[in-house]
């Protein structure tokens, strides 16, 4: 079950909630049950009360010339590699490796937030063109099993990022 916190209930606030504070962006706090699953931990989205279509992730990927890229997408869809490289002028793109994650962005697996990245290194950003229809979308706001719930135009045109067709078609 997730948690919707107000005002008066608020968490003490992750460091890109007080970015986005700073620059008069409106959101909703939320915190989400998580799991351990192998070497990372997870969002229990089996128990969240939110329509996944909302929830976003954060990857980081590289590509061969233009190095770290951050692409963010509905957790319900899987990234095209293809789009992807395309769009950003790679040839080719990967993943970044799990033991390089927080080196390149400065948070683990399951916290990296779009808001946090864009802060400390302003890699280009890229989100998924489905966020532009929804009034509403949560991101992480850097902690596992955090996240905030915001107006994604306003997130996007903060970050100097761009919509762009980067998912991968349903078969």
């Amino acid at each position: 079950m997730s948690k919707k916190h107000d005002k008066n209930d608020q968490l003490s606030k992750t460091l890109v909630e007080k970015i986005l504070d700073q620059a008069k962006i409106a959101y909703t706090q939320f915190e989400f049950p998580t799991e351990q699953d192998g070497d990372v931990r997870q969002l229990k989205l089996s128990e969240l009360n939110v329509d996944d279509h909302m929830i976003y992730k954060t990857l980081v990927m590289a590509g061969q010339k233009t190095g770290p890229i951050v692409g963010v997408v509905p957790v319900d869809e899987r990234i095209s590699y293809k789009k992807f490289a395309k769009i950003t002028g790679n040839r080719k793109v990967g993943l970044i490796p799990l033991k390089e994650l927080v080196a390149t962005t400065g948070y683990e697996h399951g916290a990296n937030t779009p808001i946090g990245i864009h802060q400390k290194y302003n890699y280009p950003i890229y989100f998924s063109t489905t966020a532009k229809i929804q009034p509403e979308i949560l991101v992480s706001s850097g902690k596992i099993g955090r996240s905030v719930r915001l107006d994604p135009r306003k997130l996007v045109k903060f970050l100097g990022a761009e919509f762009a067709d980067i998912t991968e078609e349903d078969s």
